[in-house]
């Protein structure tokens, strides 16, 4: 018997929703690879948060702290959408390296702007992914709850970028 790969496991469950079983899978493989983003968006906040120096630690310290508060809730959210559709959330960091399009970065300073730049690329790469995929969960897929759960991160987002933005002027 061949072994199952990572998301063929997280697509073995079902419900019945209104939406065919092939089309809730391809949207809960859409959420997995978000999730997998956003976990990895969160260990990086956590780094920073751990590690920035400079003369505006402490703001940054919270900043940051208060950055991967509100991801930990994104994440949960959408661990939990893409069980509410039938399936089952990715959940180990192997799965989340392999699904993601992150990358993880090593810094020679730890100073506040490199993190924020890195965490501003990471959140807009996000952003646009999620843009990407908002007609393909609407329209092909006829999921308009993942659809607008989907905007709701996005706009979330958004703001966050905004704000990493600001940082760096």
């Amino acid at each position: 018997m061949e072994e199952t790969t990572v998301l063929e496991r997280a697509l073995a469950s079902s419900s019945d929703i209104g939406i065919k079983e092939k089309d809730t899978q391809a949207v809960a493989t859409i959420l997995n690879k978000l999730l997998a983003d956003e976990h990895v968006l969160y260990v990086k906040i956590r780094n920073a948060h751990w590690n920035v120096e400079g003369p505006d630690f402490h703001a940054q310290h919270l900043f940051f702290e208060g950055l991967y508060g509100e991801l930990a809730e994104t994440i949960d959210d959408i661990a939990e959408r893409v069980r509410s559709i039938g399936h089952y959330a990715v959940g180990t960091m192997k799965e989340f390296l392999k699904l993601t399009q992150l990358t993880e970065m090593r810094y020679q300073k730890n100073d506040s702007q490199g993190f924020i730049k890195e965490l501003l690329s990471d959140y807009e790469a996000i952003i646009i992914h999620i843009r990407e995929q908002l007609e393909t969960v609407g329209e092909k897929h006829k999921d308009a709850g993942t659809e607008d759960f989907l905007v709701g991160i996005m706009e979330a987002h958004e703001k966050t970028a905004w704000m990493l933005r600001a940082h760096l002027r």
